[in-house]
């Protein structure tokens, strides 16, 4: 049930770390993986790598996924992946009191607006996969957070915006259930996965083990998730393994919104 053979996936920002990840296991699974993502030179390498097709596409801009459609007019899966914390090319602040209006639309731009278009895209192609027997199942997998179910006050933008993507999933999901479609809509929301983003805080000195440990003290199972464990669960909720499931959130965050994993004293 997790063979994904003779399907059409797109991975938005899938030149490297989750998007990689989950380009690399439906490729593995037998799907045609088309690769978007707007860093060309790493997004064809990577595509390069797991014999994929390399689409440069600016999630958030409109006239780049209407331009999309017509090469694509017909998708069985969507990973809306591609996102950004705002702290790129950007120190701050990501306060709620001090941050920017230009920064906070930066965010949202390409988190929240580039997964409302890529739905928006995804629903219309997926119709026209299946076809008027509507037989034809279709998957759209959005990455949030952690971050978009609780309060991060150093990032709210990026919080604000993952919040967004929670929600918007399952006004999709509902939204294809009333269409009477056979296409579901499910978020993952990792936290602490080890990506590029992270290894340049950690870095590769000696101290290196000792900032890993610190970075995820307040993490119940005390590490880093890997790339290759969301993979795993984005491809669970593109095959037919899940196909009971939509609206739904996935959570992979080694137990923080469980609570404590400390004992009660006294």
């Amino acid at each position: 049930m997790m063979n994904l053979a003779n399907r059409r996936a797109l991975i938005t920002g899938g030149a490297r770390g989750i998007g990689a990840a989950i380009a690399r296991s439906f490729a593995d699974a037998g799907a045609h993986v088309i690769l978007a993502d707007i860093d060309e030179a790493a997004g064809a390498s990577t595509a390069a790598q797991i014999g994929a097709q390399f689409v440069p596409l600016d999630v958030g801009d409109e006239g780049a996924w209407t331009a999309f459609a017509v090469q694509h007019p017909a998708i069985d899966i969507v990973v809306n992946n591609a996102g950004i914390s705002g702290f790129e090319n950007s120190p701050g602040p990501h306060d709620p009191e001090h941050a920017s209006l230009a920064e906070w639309h930066k965010v949202h731009r390409v988190n929240l607006d580039g997964t409302f278009l890529g739905c928006r895209y995804a629903i219309a192609a997926m119709r026209a996969a299946a076809g008027p027997d509507k037989l034809v199942s279709g998957s759209i997998i959005n990455i949030g957070s952690r971050s978009g179910v609780v309060g991060i006050p150093g990032a709210a933008a990026y919080a604000s915006s993952k919040a967004g993507i929670r929600n918007h999933t399952k006004s999709v999901a509902l939204w294809c259930a009333q269409q009477g479609l056979a296409i579901r809509c499910n978020v993952i929301q990792p936290a602490a996965i080890l990506t590029p983003m992270w290894e340049a805080l950690i870095g590769d000195g000696p101290d290196r083990d000792a900032r890993m440990a610190a970075m995820v003290t307040d993490t119940p199972l005390k590490r880093f998730g890997t790339v290759e464990e969301v993979a795993a669960a984005a491809l669970y909720l593109a095959s037919d393994a899940s196909a009971y499931m939509t609206g739904a959130e996935l959570t992979l965050d080694g137990g923080l919104l469980a609570g404590s994993a400390a004992s009660p004293g006294g």
